[in-house]
C-alpha cells in the first residue's frame, strides 16, 4: 500500500457474507461521516471513483448481492483501491457463524441471495466458501456472532471514529468452554490462576468486583503474569504502529470467562488507558 499522509481520507470496503452485519455497519459508518456507496456493481465502481475522485471519508459495500460479484473482481478491486495514492484502504469484513447465520435467516424469513430456490443452509454454506479469499484479505475481522447491533455500533465507531485513528487498542475476555474468538491477535490463557469459582462467596460475582481482583491477585503467579503480558505489549506496540496497523486487539481465556480472564483484562486496559493509549473493553461472556 502507498505512503499516506495524515489528510489522506480512508476508504473503508466493508464486505463478509450476508447476514453478518454489513448493512448496519455501513450506517455506522455514514453516520461517522463517511460517504456510503452500497451494492453498486464492481464495473461502474473505478468509473465513479474517477469521476468524483476520493476528497472525503468513504465506505463502500460490496458483496456476493452485487451484481456481476465474483472472488477475483473484487480482489482485484481491492488492489486497485490500495495502489491509490489520494486514499487509505481498510478492508473491514464482518463474519458470523454458519448457525447464527442460518438463524437470522430463519428470524427474517428471507430467501437467501446464492440459493432463492434453495434452502438457507445451502446459499449459508456456498457464501461462505465463496467468500474464503476475500476474509483472508481482510485488514479488519470482526465476528459478529455475539453482538447485538448496539455492540457492533460501538466496535465500527472504536475502529473508524476520527478520534480513533491513531492505533486502537481491543481487550477481552472469554470462555475456553466457548471457544477463542477468531478476531484477536494475541490470546493469553489464565487457567494456571486461582479460580474464584471454588469460593462459594465469589461464584456469582464477576472479574469487575473487587473482591475477585483481589482474589486472583493474590496468586503468586499473578504478577509475574501481568507484568511479563505488560512489557510484551509494550515491546509490540512501537512494532505495530510501525507496520501500519490501525488496531491490535488481545484477550484473556479461563475457564467460564466470568472471573480470571475478566480481571485480566480489566487490570491490561486500565494500565493501558492509564498510559495514555485508546483502548477498549468487551467481556464476551458477561455480554451473553
Amino acid at each position: 500500500m502507498p505512503d499516506a499522509t495524515p489528510e489522506t481520507p480512508p476508504v473503508v470496503l466493508v464486505t463478509g457474507p450476508s447476514g453478518a452485519g454489513r448493512t448496519s455497519a455501513i450506517n455506522v459508518l455514514e453516520d461517522l461521516g463517511f460517504e456510503a456507496i452500497d451494492n453498486l456493481p464492481l464495473r461502474l465502481l473505478p468509473k465513479l471513483i474517477e469521476a468524483a475522485g476520493i476528497t472525503e471519508p468513504m465506505a463502500l459495500g460490496l458483496d456476493s448481492r452485487n451484481r456481476d460479484f465474483s472472488p477475483a473482481a473484487l480482489l482485484d478491486m481491492i488492489d486497485v483501491l490500495a495502489d491509490r495514492r489520494d486514499a487509505k484502504l481498510s478492508v473491514l469484513y464482518l463474519d458470523a457463524s454458519p448457525d447464527v447465520l442460518l438463524r437470522r435467516y430463519s428470524e427474517t424469513r428471507r430467501r437467501h441471495p446464492l440459493a432463492p430456490a434453495e434452502t438457507p443452509e445451502v446459499g449459508v454454506a456456498r457464501e461462505l466458501d465463496l467468500m474464503t479469499q476475500i476474509r483472508e484479505r481482510a485488514d479488519i475481522l470482526l465476528d459478529t456472532s455475539e453482538m447485538n447491533v448496539h455492540q457492533l455500533k460501538a466496535e465500527i465507531e472504536h475502529w473508524f471514529a476520527p478520534q480513533g485513528r491513531a492505533l486502537a487498542l481491543s481487550v477481552q475476555s472469554f470462555s475456553y468452554k466457548r471457544g477463542v474468538p477468531r478476531s484477536v491477535d494475541l490470546v493469553f490463557d489464565c487457567r494456571f490462576l486461582a479460580n474464584p469459582y471454588w469460593q462459594e462467596e465469589l461464584r456469582t460475582l464477576n472479574g469487575r468486583d473487587g473482591a475477585v481482583q483481589a482474589y486472583v491477585k493474590s496468586d503468586p503467579l499473578f504478577d509475574g503474569f501481568v507484568s511479563r503480558v505488560i512489557d510484551m505489549v509494550s515491546f509490540l506496540l512501537p512494532a505495530v504502529r510501525k507496520e501500519g496497523k490501525s488496531h491490535l486487539s488481545i484477550a484473556f481465556g479461563c475457564t467460564g470467562g466470568q472471573h480470571r480472564s475478566v480481571t485480566l483484562a480489566e487490570t491490561l486496559a486500565k494500565t493501558l488507558a492509564e498510559d495514555g493509549q485508546q483502548v477498549s473493553i468487551r467481556h464476551r461472556e458477561l455480554q451473553s
